[in-house]
């Protein structure tokens, strides 16, 4: 069985709104019979993943995900004078390498350069594509086969390695992610609310209409969030060619991210930053379970935070007793308390 870290992660949101679904509502989750505050794992990840967190802790060993690559190599190509039929034709051959190129528009003659699904691209492929296209400018000829030859099984990025790749018309040089993420959500029950808001026109001195310059409305909602990682720490370190280093460079850049950065949905409007409260990480070789059962019966009362801490370590508790110690060792912080601390957990998940 492989090593398994599990992080348990508590923070509160003030009114937010964070994660939108298609109508531009709070997303929501049903759970235990109770609606709940949702925040995707899609939304968390990419939170952190573009986070300066990462940027900090794991600097150039990190991918770039877009349908638009093929357009900034087309940029380079015409920026070094290749004419444009060529720097077209080139660029579409390079970024067909990692997707289906899009149809073409009558109406943009570029959009055949984007892909149809999105790419993750890591750092060695980046270079691979800048030195192939600093050939091709210097030899004034189009790419061949053997040129074509761009997707790297083997790696650097620590956001592909964590999170996965996926590349439907090449397989094999898909990537399994070491870090599985559940969505977010609330330990209690929650009502979406409604803002109805106005905006006053500066300049308007109310001569004819005292009326308001615009008028809009936004919902939002508010709670403590359970947040639940679990890193499979064998396979991180395969998909990282065993680099130790830089896969200990990566789990500290998630577990800062995970628990000081925010998605950022509505934060101009709302300003809902914030660090999480409580952290249980856990480490061993048994089958790794999450403790969102804690939270099936919603937290109720005024003392959200303290009950929800207790039904998490109860619920912990009870499962030990009733499987046997479900991890080897452990550590907490505790912010209400003022207990443990996050240089703490670094050490212990990085040891």
């Amino acid at each position: 069985m492989s090593k398994f870290i599990q992080l348990h992660i508590l923070t509160a949101y003030p009114p937010s709104n964070l994660n939108r679904d298609d109508l531009g509502r709070p997303k929501t989750a049903i759970m235990g019979g109770s609606t709940r505050l949702r925040i995707s794992s899609q939304s968390l990840k990419r939170a952190w993943r573009t986070s300066e967190v990462f940027a900090e802790h794991c600097g150039n060993s990190l991918g770039v995900r877009t349908k638009a690559m093929g357009l900034e190599i087309h940029k380079v190509f015409i920026d070094a004078g290749i004419d444009e039929k060529s720097a077209k034709e080139w660029a579409m051959s390079i970024a067909g390498c990692f997707g289906k190129n899009k149809a073409a528009d009558k109406k943009n003659p570029l959009k055949e350069l984007e892909i149809e699904q999105l790419a993750h691209f890591s750092p060695e492929e980046k270079d691979a594509i800048a030195t192939l296209q600093a050939t091709l400018i210097r030899e004034k000829r189009p790419p061949n086969e053997e040129d074509l030859k761009l997707l790297r099984k083997e790696n650097t990025a620590v956001d592909i390695a964590m999170f996965g790749r996926m590349l439907a018309s090449n397989p094999a040089f898909n990537c399994e992610a070491a870090v599985q993420v559940a969505h977010a959500i609330t330990v209690h029950e929650v009502a979406v609310e409604d803002d109805f808001f106005t905006a006053v026109d500066d300049l308007n001195k109310g001569g004819e209409d005292l009326g308001a310059g615009h008028m809009g409305e936004v919902e939002f909602g508010s709670g403590l969030f359970y947040h639940y990682l679990c890193i499979n720490h064998d396979l991180l370190l395969e998909n990282l060619n065993g680099d130790a280093q830089l896969a200990a460079s990566g789990l500290r850049a998630l577990v800062e991210a995970a628990t000081r950065v925010a998605p950022t949905g509505k934060q101009n409007s709302f300003g809902s930053r914030a660090y999480a409260e409580y952290l249980l990480a856990e480490k061993g070789k048994q089958q790794p379970r999450s403790l969102a059962a804690a939270y099936l019966e919603p937290v109720r009362g005024k003392a959200i935070r303290t009950t929800a801490v207790a039904a998490l370590e109860s619920f912990r508790d009870n499962m030990d007793k009733v499987y046997g110690t479900c991890t080897d060792e452990c550590r907490v912080f505790n912010v209400a308390r003022g207990e443990g601390s996050l240089a703490d957990v670094l050490n212990f998940v990085t040891e």
